[in-house]
């Protein structure tokens, strides 16, 4: 691997959202690698917090429905948008896969939680990067009804959902990539 090949796929990364995806399913052994390479992200004190809750199939009509829910619940009556209800119930089941982003935090409490979070962020870049590499559309949301999600993803005690990360096939272009130079953003100590 030259490094203008990582170099290419970090800038190549894109959130594509749901309603871009096609009916294309992600077959299971490209769903093992994008997990296996999330398990390869750097975690301090190998305490590996990472956990993923995958959704396929008939149990993305399930995760819409909580989600559904959970909006309604959350939203104050005067701010609650039918239209956003009935978006929020279908966006699951556009994708082909949609995977809980969850961290279980060291009950030894060796590290700082930030670190535990940070690590948990790094095993989503390699499952981002991972479906860039295979063509696969993806994106990463945390509503406010991850903070209801505890018994609909039956969260172990110490764990606690950070998101969804939703994923399928796109028939669209791939969309251009921006960002502000660097040069605004490091300070160089010689």
């Amino acid at each position: 691997m030259k490094p203008s090949d990582t170099t290419n796929l970090i800038r190549q990364r894109r959130s594509i959202f749901p309603a871009a995806y096609n009916d294309k399913k992600i077959p299971k052994e490209i769903l093992e690698e994008i997990l296996e390479n999330a398990n390869w992200a750097p975690t301090h004190r190998f305490t590996e917090p990472w956990r993923f809750k995958v959704f396929q199939g008939e149990s993305l009509e399930k995760l819409g429905a909580f989600l559904a829910e959970a909006y309604k619940t959350i939203m104050p009556e005067d701010k609650f948008s039918p239209m956003k209800y009935k978006k929020t119930k279908k966006k699951p089941m556009q994708s082909a896969c949609v995977i809980a982003i969850c961290m279980q935090r060291d009950p030894e409490v060796r590290v700082p939680e930030w670190e535990e979070l940070a690590a948990t962020a790094c095993a989503v870049q390699n499952i981002w990067l991972t479906c860039t590499a295979h063509g696969i559309g993806a994106y990463w949301s945390s509503p406010k009804s991850i903070e209801q999600a505890d018994k609909f993803l039956n969260l172990s005690e110490g764990e606690k959902c950070l998101g969804f990360f939703y994923m399928g096939y796109s028939d669209l272009p791939q969309p251009e990539g921006k960002r502000e130079p660097i040069a605004g953003k490091v300070i160089w100590n010689d």
